[in-house]
């Protein structure tokens, strides 16, 4: 973790003359002065991502800056890449739990929307589960205590999307999993995994901040946090390589196939759960996030698109590259992970209350999205 971090600006959005105290952006007209009206007068708008540089960080930022409306302030432990830096409007390289970054934050900004994207994933946050706590659990907490302090400052509920996982579900082993058929949302929430219990832990945490939060207080204040989440299947994407899920055995077949190397699957072919291509994530995530507050009738829901299992993906991967050497060396511990994740979850409420309709079955994600862009990002 980055105790430090450094501020990047990626598009000029100071005004000059300006001078720089403390991290601020101050006018010279005004610098002298210490009021709290000055502090407001220089709060820019802005909408937080944080994680920015993962996955989901590139398409969110691709689709924000395409909409136009938006200045993004992006945050994560290494630097952006450059292509995503042109599209913010200012990136800290920086640790979420670090208090002085989310005081410059609290101080510079006027945040509307929240997009908490940063975590430590699955795997590796079993290798240090201490550290994954502190991260998921502990950042987690401390951005919705930003959202508060935002809604406080601004007088209208900061929006927190945050991305679940189907790792908060924990079925017994394979014969209840086969049995279980589309699992819904308060179903199964017996997590194996500190990723997935951080993970269900923090939906708890944004239904508390949303509707309870300092309940026994005189001057309590819910509704300072308008919190939704969603529990993303296992995501393919064909830009960034994967990172640390669990499920990351699909996108490693793709790419190391892609790229002509050999590839030994963490898990046996019969196994499925469900997937999702980036693209559609990200439409989710946006639909949740425009949703009207009287629609949103859950904090949390499920969504899915296709379910294969690992050896349909090999068979794809293979058609599309001839010559892919993939064999599979199932690795028991991984292995009982991804048997306790359900083969499908039941997403009705996310398609009626905010439209999910993802674009890609199986057949068109790898035709259409994923082999196109995977062999021209590996020709060149």
């Amino acid at each position: 973790m980055l105790a430090n971090f450094v501020f990047s600006v990626c598009q000029a959005v100071i005004p000059a003359p300006c001078r720089l105290i403390a991290g601020l952006t101050i006018p010279l007209s005004t610098s002298h002065r210490t009021s709290r009206t000055m502090t407001h007068s220089i709060r820019t708008p802005a909408t937080l991502i944080t994680g920015a540089n993962g996955e989901m960080g590139h398409g969110l930022i691709d689709r924000l800056s395409d909409a136009g409306s938006h200045n993004i302030i992006a945050i994560d432990v290494r630097p952006l890449d450059e292509k995503l830096q042109a599209r913010c409007s200012a990136t800290h390289v920086g640790d979420i739990l670090d208090d002085r970054l989310l005081e410059r934050l609290q101080s510079e900004y006027e945040i509307h929307t929240i997009y908490h994207l940063a975590a430590l994933l699955s795997t590796r946050a079993e290798f240090t589960p201490e550290a994954a706590h502190r991260v998921n659990v502990e950042g987690t907490m401390l951005l919705l205590k930003l959202a508060i302090e935002q809604s406080r400052w601004h007088g209208s509920p900061v929006k927190f999307l945050f991305p679940s996982s189907i790792a908060v579900y924990g079925l017994p082993g394979v014969t209840a999993k086969s049995k279980a058929g589309r699992v819904k949302e308060q179903d199964w929430n017996t997590p194996i995994t500190m990723y997935g219990c951080n993970k269900l832990y923090c939906e708890h945490l944004g239904r508390y901040y949303a509707k309870y939060y300092r309940q026994l207080a005189a001057d309590a204040e819910p509704g300072g946090v308008d919190f939704r989440s969603i529990r993303f299947p296992g995501l393919i994407s064909a830009v960034t390589m994967p990172s640390g899920g669990t499920s990351d055995y699909a996108p490693e077949m793709l790419h190391s196939a892609a790229q002509g190397k050999g590839y030994a699957c963490f898990v046996r072919d019969d196994v499925r759960i469900p997937f999702m291509v980036m693209p559609d994530a990200i439409s989710a995530l946006l639909k949740l996030q425009t949703a009207p507050r009287e629609k949103v009738s859950q904090f949390v829901y499920n969504i899915g698109a296709f379910n294969p299992s690992a050896g349909e993906i090999h068979d794809l991967v293979c058609a599309a590259f001839p010559g892919a050497d993939i064999t599979y060396k199932p690795d028991d511990k991984r292995q009982s992970i991804v048997d306790s994740w359900p083969e499908d979850v039941d997403d009705t409420p996310a398609r009626n209350d905010f439209g999910h309709a993802p674009e890609y079955d199986l057949r068109r994600a790898f035709e259409e999205y994923l082999i196109p862009q995977i062999r021209t990002r590996y020709a060149q």
